[in-house]
């Protein structure tokens, strides 16, 4: 007999009149029962505490993380209350039925260490279930600008609904087995029904972990302008199973995002600068010693504008005479993050321009007026 059951044996019989018969049960194994029981909910409330102490050391400022570690404790508490009770019970069944010193139904024997059992799958189900909230709070560490945007929501929530798929199925198998299922014959039904569904909604499973790739690898945010297969626009949503684009006229166009996985994606918001190459035309009868001075003071703007860059390849050259004007060809780049941002800058690098050859007093080539002049 080994020191386990030497100690069970023990508890048994230092109850009072241990060996009384009491509706099946010895008076000794119903008194180890029920302070098993305390016992239980005793390691449930020490387990409570002693989580809440460990995780206030990491200093977790996000709500969402403390209200779910709050949520959680109480049921993984109540899972190692009920391991101790699996314990015991466990010893106490083996001793009743080898003719020990315990003595309890036949029933009871086969069932309480069962129902400790499933009582500890549901509960770390349930723990489980409580701490997928987590998962925002470590997409919101790991941002770089510490604010969500749409795509990293819609990743948020892409992960949460895998998790507690996941957490579903095999709790299901694990309670499945405490409640003494064949997991074997379930397991099997289980894999012809999935295969029947897999073939029956592959589209929409594709088009799931087509976004959950899409939000991991991040070829895109929402806010970037992008061509995919031929469609141009800006991202203005990215869902479980399509992307949203809105293009140039206005209109919405919606893209598979198990096609976003096999498709080359042009993004334009992944630009370290943008180039813009404008071109002047000014009027035939312009000074050329302006036109140079002209060209030189566009250079001059690019220069001390805070948003240009690689300002070596920047350029302003009479590019060519033309029949009814000249042109004068600009090369510049800009370091800027988003389409409003070089529409402002844009706005404000012409209107420079307009300045300058207004104080050399060029005029832009204007066909109407050529032709007035024609006449």
């Amino acid at each position: 007999m080994g020191a386990p059951d030497m100690l069970m044996e023990a508890l048994v019989q230092a109850i009072p009149n241990w060996d009384s018969a009491i509706i099946g049960f010895n008076q000794g194994t119903l008194g180890v029962l029920f302070g098993l029981f305390f016992a239980a909910l005793l390691v449930r409330s020490v387990t409570m505490v002693i989580i809440e102490k460990v995780f206030a050391k990491f200093s977790i400022e996000n709500e969402i993380a403390k209200d779910a570690i709050k949520d959680s404790r109480g049921a993984l508490g109540t899972a190692a209350g009920a391991a101790l009770f699996l314990l015991i019970s466990a010893d106490l069944a083996l001793s009743s039925t080898t003719g020990g010193a315990a003595v309890m139904p036949t029933a009871a024997a086969r069932w309480l260490p069962s129902i400790a059992e499933l009582t500890i799958y549901v509960s770390v189900v349930l723990w489980a279930f409580h701490l997928v909230p987590i998962v925002h709070s470590i997409v919101a560490a790991l941002d770089d600008d510490d604010e969500l945007d749409g795509s990293e929501k819609t990743l948020i929530s892409a992960l949460e609904s895998v998790l507690r798929f996941l957490i579903v199925v095999f709790g299901a198998l694990f309670i499945a087995g405490a409640l003494g299922f064949d997991l074997t014959a379930l397991v099997a039904g289980l894999g012809i029904s999935g295969l029947a569904l897999a073939l029956a909604a592959k589209d929409s499973i594709s088009n799931i972990f087509g976004a959950i790739s899409v939000l991991l690898d991040r070829p895109f945010r929402v806010g970037d302008w992008v061509i995919v297969g031929g469609v141009e626009g800006e991202v203005i949503e990215i869902n479980l199973r399509t992307t949203l684009l809105r293009t140039s006229i206005d209109t919405i166009v919606t893209v598979p995002n198990a096609g976003l996985v096999n498709k080359s994606i042009e993004n334009y918001g992944k630009r370290r600068w943008r180039r813009y190459q404008p071109t002047f035309h000014l009027d035939l009868d312009s000074d050329p010693d302006m036109v140079s001075k002209f060209c030189v003071g566009i250079l001059e703007i690019v220069e001390q504008h805070d948003k240009t860059t690689k300002k070596d390849g920047s350029y302003a050259n009479v590019a060519s005479l033309g029949t009814q004007s000249i042109d004068v060809a600009c090369n510049l780049y800009w370091d800027i993050t988003s389409g409003k941002e070089e529409r402002e800058t844009r706005d404000i690098f012409l209107l420079d321009i307009m300045r300058l050859a207004k104080e050399l007093d060029l005029r832009f080539f204007e066909p109407r007026v050529r032709r007035q002049i024609d006449q």
